[in-house]
């Protein structure tokens, strides 16, 4: 898959991108990663790229002449996504949805957003990270590209995705490491037993316990089977005893 982001501070993304699974993706030629300033886009002397907005108001405007130019310098198919707080709220669906793609461009925004005329005519899509607002939309764009690059074949271990968190609609079960026992914790002993069958019993009953006490708005939207059901009311019933 291959990133193109467009952004007036590319020195913000280079650590992350340079760094862990994400550096080791780009190594193996699983993931290729362009940035690209619209500064560079300009045809002007100053290389301006942002202006007063039109009505008044505080803050600038980024104008759309250098992100047209740089965008449709080296666009080349795939979805064109705004950063926004306005945009679509990411999740590990749309990140599945993405990962398909062969490749996508980023638009980060700055200062106090992008002349309209960007989000109607050039992108395709918007997203946002959360309800909140961010300086830019760099580090909106730098997890949208951990999310979806991790996805991709062979960037993990072969399994490491299948259980995680919102993968299969729930929050994902404990995990426990050696030593065995510290400071007096121990490690479950269903996980000692070596009895696959009531260890993933256990787990799946500890994912369900997690995401009904932590985001019961996930669970109330999960396609639970019978064996799920089940299990959540045993878990009622230990709250019933309790």
């Amino acid at each position: 898959m291959r990133f193109d982001i467009f952004t007036l501070f590319p020195e913000m993304m280079r650590g992350p991108l340079d760094a862990s699974i994400i550096a080791r993706a780009r190594e193996r030629g699983q993931v290729e990663i362009a940035l690209h300033n619209p500064r560079d886009a300009t045809t002007d002397r100053h290389h301006i790229v942002d202006d007063y907005p039109y009505g008044g108001g505080a803050g600038m405007v980024m104008k759309p002449e250098p992100l047209f130019a740089a965008v449709e310098a080296v666009y080349q198919g795939g979805p064109i996504i705004l950063m926004s707080p306005q945009g679509r709220v990411f999740t590990q669906a749309i990140a599945r949805e993405l990962a398909r793609e062969p490749r996508m461009t980023l638009l980060c925004g700055h200062y106090e957003g992008v002349d309209e005329r960007v989000r109607e005519h050039l992108a395709t899509d918007e997203l946002s990270i959360g309800d909140f607002v961010l300086t830019g939309g760099e580090l909106a764009a730098l997890v949208i590209v951990d999310a979806v690059a991790r996805l991709l074949p062979g960037v993990l271990a072969p399994g490491s995705t299948e259980e995680e968190s919102h993968t299969a609609g729930l929050l994902e079960y404990p995990q426990y490491t050696r030593p065995v026992e510290f400071r007096g914790w121990r490690v479950p002993d269903i996980l000692l037993s070596g009895n696959h069958a009531a260890i993933a019993r256990w787990r799946r009953r500890e994912a369900l316990r997690r995401t009904r006490d932590r985001r019961p708005d996930l669970l109330a939207r999960a396609d639970l089977s019978p064996l799920d059901r089940q299990l959540l009311a045993e878990l009622e019933g230990e709250s019933e005893g309790a």
